[in-house]
């Protein structure tokens, strides 16, 4: 038998998202909450990425073609340089999304709307389900690996929790997936 071809480079695709993440004090919350559902409701899911507001979801690109992608993110002029983010008690998908809830202040709402038409218009980027889903910015602490059951004990514990994080953002990130876990691959300034 013999060993599996791998793909020619011009085939080969990585997976990214773009994001906002926020400031060493507010990860280090979200991570510790991230650790708590992990040790409490075996939920580690969240734990593969670092704490962040989704801006764009993952999509699939040539990696061949990375230049040219960061390129595109690099000439994104947003009509708000400097988005202002408010993290506001918490939030669920139920039955297994429990998050940190975002202010959808009229910067950050922009800032999403813009992002999402200029990779259209210049990469083609599109995600699919944004037709049918409005923007909803969150930071997630459990999801995907919550068991409903779990979620019904957790999300009483959290919902009526006060926490208040207020900070703003100048750039934008650009999350890759290692194929375990997703890590920076680089920053994008928007000032």
């Amino acid at each position: 038998m013999s060993a599996p071809q791998s793909q020619p480079p011009s085939l080969q695709k990585s997976r990214f998202f773009i994001a906002l993440l926020p400031p060493p004090n507010v990860q280090t919350y979200a991570t510790e909450l991230k650790e708590y559902f992990r040790d409490r409701y075996r939920s580690k899911a969240a734990l593969r990425s670092p704490p962040h507001i989704t801006l764009q979801a993952p999509f699939e690109w040539p990696t061949h073609e990375y230049e040219r992608l960061t390129a595109a993110l690099h000439c994104f002029n947003p009509k708000y340089p400097t988005i202002p983010i408010q993290l506001s008690g918490f939030g669920a998908f139920p039955p297994r999304v429990i998050y940190l809830a975002v202010e959808h202040t009229p910067e950050l709402m922009t800032l999403q709307t813009e992002l999402s038409q200029h990779l259209a218009e210049t990469l083609a980027i599109v995600d699919p389900r944004s037709r049918s889903r409005p923007f909803h910015p969150h930071l997630t602490v459990a999801f995907r690996d919550l068991k409903p059951a779990a979620f019904r004990q957790a999300w009483p514990e959290f919902k009526q929790q006060a926490v208040q994080f207020t900070f703003s953002v100048q750039r934008l990130t650009l999350l890759v997936h290692t194929g375990q876990h997703w890590e920076v691959s680089t920053h994008i300034p928007t000032t």
